[in-house]
């Protein structure tokens, strides 16, 4: 029988990475061109196929916080503009919002399926706002018809944090492609992985041709078009851009992550539907399930530890993990926990409870295509041995 001290440790968010990639990114290498490029082009075009759209509305960039940065310059708001977004989310959403110039305003979660709330974000809404962001939790979609009724009626933006939902679908709306823009990561704990990067799906595609030249300086060229074989291009400098771009090192990783995105998103559906079963009946607080309309992007699988009922603290399960060579994450402390957005904003954790209890009761497990069954067995047992009082 193995021990807990002979078991090996479950990383929390290990990628799956095949020969594929391996050899892609070597071929890249002895290509001689490791910057922005044919293969950045090829990535793009291939993931505006997959969500239903031509390649002229994909940009692909070095982060969702890129993603998310020049989308909010590329909306055009008005300066001063309030965008309301979700506390349950990494900073990274709340600071893109901060860096375009503008206010993030916070609206409080739905407990059940721990997005931001369509009745809270009317709430929020004053003569200032000029967007909303909603982050499709988990690989949870966001209530967008609801969402996108309001931006209507309020002539609002929409911009879509995909960075859990790449392979998510509203009512038969791919995410991403349902709000103005949509926002995609592909850092190493994604259900698609380059490493580092992302992508902005843009329904416009003026938006979508500025967010490229943003993205590399205000230049007019990229360094492909300035240098390849057709021979040298003058450029010029148009707006004062960013240094955003993906490389094709990167690239070369993502395109073949995305041949195997639907056969990786239906071994995690496996997980996730083991674990639903296996912890339904314990003391603990499960992910709400999706509904017949909902495709879920089983990024994250989230459970609530109540002390009060569990007889643990959210940080001591989660040490009792880590004893038994299981790794876990935190999705998120809210971000009114954070003392800068505390001092900056004001922003009070009693004003959104919901996300507050969330934040403080939630643990990630592991949920990667890469885990074997024999992993996903010794999470299951060690869960529920520990809530029942095991060792």
């Amino acid at each position: 029988m193995t021990s807990a001290h002979d078991q090996k440790f479950i990383v929390f968010g290990a990628p799956a990475i095949g020969e594929e990639e391996i050899e892609e990114v070597v071929a890249t290498m002895k290509s001689s061109w490791l910057g922005t490029g044919p293969k950045t082009a090829a990535f793009e075009a291939a993931f505006a196929e997959y969500k239903g759209l031509e390649k002229e509305h994909a940009a692909a960039v070095n982060s969702c916080t890129a993603a998310i940065h020049l989308s909010l310059l590329a909306a055009n708001l008005e300066p001063g503009s309030e965008v309301i977004t979700t506390p349950l989310t990494f900073c990274a959403t709340a600071n893109a919002i901060i860096h375009a110039g503008f206010t993030p305003v916070l609206a409080d979660v739905d407990p059940e399926t721990q997005n931001i709330s369509p009745e809270a974000i009317r709430k929020a809404i004053t003569p200032k706002t000029g967007a909303i962001l909603p982050v499709h939790f988990a690989g949870y979609p966001c209530d967008m018809d609801a969402i996108m009724a309001i931006a209507k009626e309020h002539n609002l933006k929409v911009i879509e944090d995909c960075a859990h939902a790449i392979e998510s679908e509203y009512k038969g709306q791919k995410t991403g492609t349902i709000g103005d823009f949509g926002c995609f990561s592909f850092y190493v704990t994604k259900n698609l992985v380059t490493g580092e990067g992302g992508l902005i799906l843009s329904k416009s595609l003026d938006a979508a041709a500025r967010i490229k030249i943003l993205a590399l300086h205000g230049m007019s060229k990229d360094a492909w078009h300035r240098y390849s074989d057709k021979g040298f291009k003058h450029y010029q400098v148009v707006e004062c851009g960013y240094k955003y771009n993906m490389m094709d090192l990167q690239a070369a990783i993502g395109l073949h992550q995305l041949n195997r995105l639907e056969e990786n998103w239906v071994r995690r559906q496996e997980i996730w539907n083991t674990y639903q079963k296996a912890f339904s009946n314990l003391p603990i607080t499960c992910p709400k399930n999706p509904g017949s309309n909902i495709r879920h992007g089983y990024h994250l699988y989230t459970i609530r530890i109540n002390e009060e009922r569990s007889g643990f603290s959210r940080d001591q399960f989660m040490e009792a993990l880590r004893e038994k060579a299981i790794g876990t994450g935190v999705h998120y402390l809210s971000l009114p926990e954070h003392p800068y957005y505390q001092e900056r904003f004001m922003w009070n954790t009693a004003d959104f409870p919901n996300a507050k209890i969330i934040g403080r009761e939630t643990i990630s497990l592991p949920l990667s295509a890469r885990l074997s069954d024999a992993d996903i067995s010794h999470i299951c047992k060690t869960v529920t041995s520990l809530l029942n009082g095991g060792p």
